[in-house]
């Protein structure tokens, strides 16, 4: 589906639609360091749901310029029909082919254009699964990708990893961009033992194969950088999603697998990037990565 530009913002008080939660903004989100052009990437496991649980007072409370979405599971037409995206934004959806399933969503404030759907290549050539979006925003190429998962069924992990290997070609080219290149989303995959809690306990489970950790490893040696883990450093486990079981947010037993990967040029201007762990806990098992550039 193509760019749709909103008429209306978001309502309030007495014009606010019942399906909406009451919602305190978050008091989490990271303040700008100066003047500088704000990212979100985050995972909302479902559009329609996040909205119903009061997503759209995060889309102020991050005061992001570029918002992108994954795990959307939705088609425009499946929105509420009370419900806009934020006044002045450009929205593109990237649904899948199959309802209620994956997708990708990027908005901006303001116009963007699109460059491409899909990593090409021999599976999923078309992105029937709707996982890659790439954009151009002010001048900086965003690509928004939702890396399939795995499972311990063999046919879908085997995907998986080819699926993987087709997208590192796909993006290999921009590392060497001129532009500032952003590669977002979830991916699906801890890097390093600092990246999840359990490292011993998850070592055979897919996301943490010392195989899928080692691919990673080799798109780091391509020259993309990990831009959260260069500003927090190596030894601090900070996490992106967790499981709904055990108590495991509010244990902190989770897996960073949601990244901002960045070339030369988007690295050279990156002031900060922080995970909002406790942003949109009402909203999303992942909480929102937040990426500040000075360009």
């Amino acid at each position: 589906m193509g760019s749709v530009r909103s008429s209306l913002g978001r309502r309030s008080g007495s014009d606010r639609p019942e399906m909406w939660t009451k919602h305190t903004l978050n008091p989490y989100s990271p303040p700008r360091r100066g003047p500088t052009m704000r990212f979100v990437s985050w995972n909302v496991n479902g559009l329609r749901a996040a909205i119903r649980k009061g997503i759209d007072a995060y889309f102020e409370d991050l005061g992001a310029d570029v918002m992108m979405l994954q795990e959307t599971r939705t088609l425009e037409e499946q929105l509420p029909k009370d419900w806009r995206w934020p006044e002045s934004w450009t929205v593109t959806l990237h649904p899948a082919e199959k309802k209620g399933y994956s997708g990708v969503a990027t908005a901006t404030n303001g116009s963007h254009t699109v460059l491409s759907k899909g990593k090409g290549g021999e599976l999923d050539p078309s992105d029937l699964e709707g996982r890659v979006l790439v954009c151009e925003i002010g001048g900086v190429v965003c690509i928004n990708t939702y890396l399939p998962s795995g499972s311990n069924k063999d046919e879908r992990q085997r995907f998986k990893e080819g699926w993987m290997e087709e997208w590192r070609q796909f993006i290999r080219p921009y590392v060497d961009d001129d532009r500032p290149v952003v590669v977002c989303g979830d991916l699906n995959i801890a890097h390093t033992e600092d990246d999840i809690w359990n490292p011993k306990g998850n070592a055979k489970n897919s996301g943490f194969l010392p195989h899928e950790r080692a691919w990673f490893t080799e798109l780091l040696n391509d020259g993309w950088v990990d831009a959260f883990r260069t500003a927090v450093g190596e030894g601090n486990k900070i996490y992106s999603w967790w499981s709904n079981r055990g108590q495991a947010r509010a244990k902190d037993r989770g897996w960073r697998i949601d990244y901002f990967l960045l070339n030369e040029a988007a690295s050279a201007a990156m002031v900060d990037c922080t995970i909002v762990r406790q942003g949109g806990i009402d909203v999303s098992d992942h909480a929102p990565v937040v990426l500040d550039l000075d360009l």
